[in-house]
Protein backbone atom coordinates (compact mmCIF):
# COMPACT_ATOMS: atom_id res chain seq x y z
CA UNK A 1 0.00 0.00 0.00
CA UNK A 2 1.00 3.53 -0.69
CA UNK A 3 2.41 5.75 2.09
CA UNK A 4 -0.99 8.13 2.20
CA UNK A 5 -3.45 4.64 2.60
CA UNK A 6 -0.95 3.66 5.72
CA UNK A 7 -0.81 7.15 6.96
CA UNK A 8 -4.85 7.12 6.51
CA UNK A 9 -5.25 3.88 8.12
CA UNK A 10 -2.75 5.08 11.57
CA UNK A 11 -5.13 7.93 11.41
CA UNK A 12 -8.10 5.61 11.43
CA UNK A 13 -7.00 3.54 14.21
CA UNK A 14 -6.24 6.15 16.49
CA UNK A 15 -9.63 7.98 15.83
CA UNK A 16 -11.52 4.39 16.14
CA UNK A 17 -9.06 4.23 20.02
CA UNK A 18 -9.98 7.90 21.28
CA UNK A 19 -14.05 7.11 19.79
CA UNK A 20 -13.44 3.56 21.98
CA UNK A 21 -12.19 5.98 25.09
CA UNK A 22 -15.14 8.55 24.59
CA UNK A 23 -17.65 5.67 24.52
CA UNK A 24 -16.06 4.36 28.09
CA UNK A 25 -15.91 7.26 29.61
CA UNK A 26 -20.07 8.20 28.44
CA UNK A 27 -20.99 4.77 30.22
CA UNK A 28 -19.32 5.38 33.38
CA UNK A 29 -20.70 9.13 33.60
CA UNK A 30 -23.77 7.36 33.12
CA UNK A 31 -23.35 4.91 35.18
CA UNK A 32 -22.55 7.08 37.91
CA UNK A 33 -25.39 9.33 37.85
CA UNK A 34 -27.20 6.11 38.07
CA UNK A 35 -25.74 4.99 41.14
CA UNK A 36 -26.59 8.69 42.30
CA UNK A 37 -30.44 8.37 41.26
CA UNK A 38 -30.29 5.15 43.48
CA UNK A 39 -28.66 7.07 46.50
CA UNK A 40 -31.01 9.79 46.39
CA UNK A 41 -34.03 7.95 46.33
CA UNK A 42 -32.63 5.72 49.20
CA UNK A 43 -32.14 9.00 51.28
CA UNK A 44 -35.78 10.07 50.39
CA UNK A 45 -36.83 6.71 51.38
CA UNK A 46 -35.14 6.91 54.70
CA UNK A 47 -36.03 10.39 54.93
CA UNK A 48 -39.65 9.42 55.18
CA UNK A 49 -39.46 6.75 57.17
CA UNK A 50 -37.73 8.51 59.71
CA UNK A 51 -40.33 10.80 59.37
CA UNK A 52 -43.36 8.22 60.12
CA UNK A 53 -41.41 7.09 62.84
CA UNK A 54 -41.36 10.20 64.87
CA UNK A 55 -44.65 10.97 63.96
CA UNK A 56 -45.54 7.51 65.82
CA UNK A 57 -43.92 8.09 68.76
CA UNK A 58 -45.04 11.18 68.85
CA UNK A 59 -48.50 9.54 68.92
CA UNK A 60 -47.91 6.61 71.18
CA UNK A 61 -46.51 9.08 73.29
CA UNK A 62 -49.30 11.09 73.50
CA UNK A 63 -51.37 8.39 73.94
CA UNK A 64 -49.57 7.50 77.32
CA UNK A 65 -50.01 10.63 78.47
CA UNK A 66 -53.41 11.01 78.30
CA UNK A 67 -54.45 7.25 78.36
CA UNK A 68 -55.48 5.05 81.45
CA UNK A 69 -54.87 1.79 82.37
CA UNK A 70 -56.20 0.29 79.30
CA UNK A 71 -54.99 2.15 76.79
CA UNK A 72 -51.23 1.76 78.55
CA UNK A 73 -51.92 -1.70 78.22
CA UNK A 74 -52.52 -1.71 74.64
CA UNK A 75 -49.64 0.57 74.17
CA UNK A 76 -47.58 -2.71 75.65
CA UNK A 77 -49.52 -4.88 73.72
CA UNK A 78 -48.69 -3.15 70.23
CA UNK A 79 -44.96 -2.34 71.55
CA UNK A 80 -44.44 -6.37 72.56
CA UNK A 81 -46.22 -7.31 69.18
CA UNK A 82 -43.90 -5.12 67.02
CA UNK A 83 -41.38 -6.71 68.37
CA UNK A 84 -42.17 -10.60 68.24
CA UNK A 85 -42.89 -9.77 64.16
CA UNK A 86 -39.90 -7.75 64.19
CA UNK A 87 -38.10 -10.57 65.68
CA UNK A 88 -39.99 -13.40 63.72
CA UNK A 89 -38.96 -11.94 60.49
CA UNK A 90 -35.77 -11.15 61.42
CA UNK A 91 -35.32 -15.04 62.06
CA UNK A 92 -36.73 -15.84 59.56
CA UNK A 93 -34.47 -13.73 57.12
CA UNK A 94 -31.28 -15.42 59.27
CA UNK A 95 -32.75 -18.69 58.08
CA UNK A 96 -32.48 -17.87 54.47
CA UNK A 97 -29.36 -16.65 54.53
CA UNK A 98 -27.65 -19.44 56.20
CA UNK A 99 -29.87 -21.95 53.41
CA UNK A 100 -28.18 -19.73 50.92
CA UNK A 101 -24.73 -20.22 52.26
Amino acid sequence: ASEPDRQNNALLGDLASKVTARHGVTVDIYDQARDHQVIDHSNEVLSSFNTSLKNSIGRIRLMAQTGGKTQTLQLAAMIFGGSLILYLLWGGFLVELGSEM
